[in-house]
Order: structure tokens, then C-alpha cells, then sequence
């Protein structure tokens, strides 16, 4: 018996028969795109979903402190990929993605650990949030301008295997890091932070990862 197909069928076939490049068979959706379902945080007033993306802060009123809004589940060993849109021109315009994270105490709106950085100074670079609270990568200002999209989708990856650290912007390798401090974690939350101090909001959706 022969199969007989449209064009524009099988086509579609081919299509849907082929993976996507980039994912393996281990990745996984972490946000569905509709609810908070499998994440934490103050989405009375901080975080809200708007046209298929997790949104927090404001462009209209200041952003009065940090806030992350954060995965129940935690990860070790991992890619995370996901698109992000920063924008607010009033004040200090930040975000981030925290990793292998854990939740703050005292205050209990921060975060302790590893965070892909995001804004003017920091792009792509790789912040030790309340704990060294310093920047640990080099930042490449020069090349950050080459691949950076201002106030549109970004493609985001945060590669962790072992003590190794990798960010990519937009395909680009921006930051590359092996933790030699043998005391600090290496399994925790993903958070997505907004800065305080500033009118400013940020935007993730398609939020993916690849278990290791």
C-alpha cells in the first residue's frame, strides 16, 4: 500500500519527524506559559503572566526591592534556556537569573548564590547574589554591544556541569567560570530576579532545561 500525502502534509511530516536543534531528549518546559505552577514568590504585586511571559516590576512606580520569583524544584547539573526582554530607562534597570540558589531568611525577598546577570555593567556576567556579592566573570563591553538586542527577546543559556559555569547571550559564549571553593553549593533554585531602585520590568518566556 502506498501513502499518498499533500505537499503541504508531508511536508508537516518532515517537520514534526525532526528534532529541535540545540534540545536534547531530556529537555524540559518550566513554565507553561499560562500559571506560577511549580514556582514561588510574590505574585500579588511583583510577578504576573502577560501575553505568554512571566513579567515583574513596573515602568510606572519604582521597583522598592529586589524580588525573585522562584522554581519549588531544585537543580544540580543542567542547560536553562530561555528568552528575556529588560526594559525601564528611570533609575537602576536590573535583572538576573539566579541558579543553584536558595532562598534568603533575613531579608527573605533575596537570594544566596549564582546569578546570570542582566543590565547596564553586568550583562552576561556571572554574580555571587549575597554571599561574595561580587561580579566573577570579566565583562566584555565591547562585545556585549555586537549582541545585544535593547529592549527586545534575547536568548539566554546557563550551562552548569559540575564546577563548571558557562553564560551564552544570543548564542554568543559571554562568561566562563569554575568554582574552586569547595564550600559553596552546587544544587539549588533557578529565580528570576527584578532590581529594586528602579522603573523598570522584566520579561522571561520559554524558560526550558536539560537535566545533565
Amino acid at each position: 500500500m502506498k501513502l499518498r500525502l499533500l505537499p503541504g502534509l508531508f511536508i508537516l511530516s518532515l517537520i514534526m519527524a525532526v528534532p529541535l536543534v540545540g534540545f536534547g531528549q531530556k529537555t524540559k518546559s518550566i513554565f507553561d506559559g499560562k500559571t506560577f505552577a511549580g514556582w514561588e514568590g510574590d505574585t500579588k504585586n511583583t510577578w504576573r503572566i502577560a501575553d505568554g511571559a512571566i513579567v515583574g516590576g513596573s515602568l510606572i512606580k519604582e521597583v522598592p526591592q529586589n524580588e525573585f520569583l522562584c522554581t519549588v524544584k531544585p537543580h544540580k547539573n543542567f542547560i536553562l534556556r530561555l528568552k528575556f526582554k529588560l526594559l525601564g530607562s528611570e533609575g537602576f534597570i536590573n535583572s538576573g537569573v539566579q541558579f543553584r540558589s536558595i532562598r534568603h531568611t533575613d531579608p527573605p525577598n533575596e537570594m544566596i548564590g549564582y546569578q546570570a546577570d542582566l543590565g547596564d555593567g553586568y550583562w552576561a556576567s556571572i554574580y555571587d547574589e549575597s554571599r561574595r556579592n561580587k561580579t566573577l566573570t570579566p565583562i566584555d563591553t565591547v562585545l556585549i554591544k555586537k549582541i545585544l538586542k535593547r529592549d527586545q527577546w534575547n536568548d539566554y543559556e546557563i550551562h552548569c556541569n559540575g564546577k563548571n559555569i558557562q553564560l551564552y547571550l544570543n548564542g554568543t559564549k559571554t562568561a566562563d567560570y569554575y568554582e574552586q571553593d569547595d564550600s559553596v553549593f552546587q544544587s539549588g533554585v533557578i529565580g528570576l530576579q527584578i532590581h529594586g531602585g528602579g522603573k523598570a520590568e522584566a520579561h522571561f518566556r520559554e524558560i526550558f532545561i536539560e537535566e545533565l
